[in-house]
């Protein structure tokens, strides 16, 4: 990793990041929130398990949403979509402003305990940028609950597509003003590293969950298991 890192820290000059998942604890902060709300409604399965099936569903509309091409889904529109999609399969009852409670959530998640430390470690070298599939707004609410003081906040709507499509990253390098290899990419998530990587982004995969990133030719320049250990290779 030491090749690597040096030569991050002789030409890049932004670290990009992953919101949802990487700076934030998405899985955490939304169990929290799914948890009394399920038990309210007399639900007996594992909230954690039901917030995977959301950021699943999630997940594969929005992939969905990009292939098809057409003009681009708020990230709040499809939340909705995945929330009743899952309450419906759990057999749930509820009503359409539960299911914007829950989506809201996600606008005041926290980060993970290390992350505002670490990034504050990381801003004394590079420009810290976010590139997040989240709305505009929603990107901004977020602010005043993860209290990080990035450089930019960029949401993917400028490029008209979710994250992996190669339009967010060069959409987001082309607005931070820099070629694609003086820009680290950073995420919690494979397909978003794989994404920037194949863009020609250098990528750093935070490991949190000791998984195994897969065989692909568009591995990470650099893995480590916590964004501690991103700062601490790399300053």
């Amino acid at each position: 990793m030491s090749a690597a890192a040096d030569a991050i820290k002789a030409n890049v000059k932004v670290c990009m990041f992953d919101q949802y998942g990487t700076v934030v604890d998405m899985q955490g902060g939304l169990t929290e929130v799914a948890t009394p709300f399920l038990k309210q409604k007399g639900w007996s399965g594992n909230p954690n398990s039901f917030v995977t099936w959301w950021r699943r569903t999630h997940f594969e509309n929005s992939m969905i949403d990009a292939l098809l091409h057409r003009e681009h889904t708020p990230y709040r529109e499809i939340g909705h979509r995945a929330v009743a999609h899952v309450l419906d399969r759990a057999g749930i009852a509820y009503s359409m402003d539960e299911v914007h409670y829950l989506v809201a959530q996600i606008e005041r998640l926290k980060p993970f305990p290390e992350v505002p430390a670490a990034l504050a470690k990381l801003q004394t070298r590079y420009r810290l940028v976010v590139l997040s599939n989240g709305d505009p707004d929603m990107l901004e609410t977020a602010k005043q609950y993860h209290g990080i003081p990035f450089d930019d906040v960029i949401s993917v709507a400028a490029a008209n597509s979710f994250k992996p499509h190669v339009a967010t990253y060069t959409k987001a390098a082309a607005l931070v003003g820099l070629p694609m290899d003086q820009i680290l990419f950073v995420a919690n998530h494979a397909f978003d590293c794989i994404g920037a990587k194949a863009a020609g982004m250098r990528t750093a995969f935070i490991d949190r969950r000791s998984r195994p990133f897969g065989i692909t030719p568009h591995q990470p320049d650099i893995l480590v298991p916590t964004m501690a250990s991103l700062a601490d290779a790399i300053i």
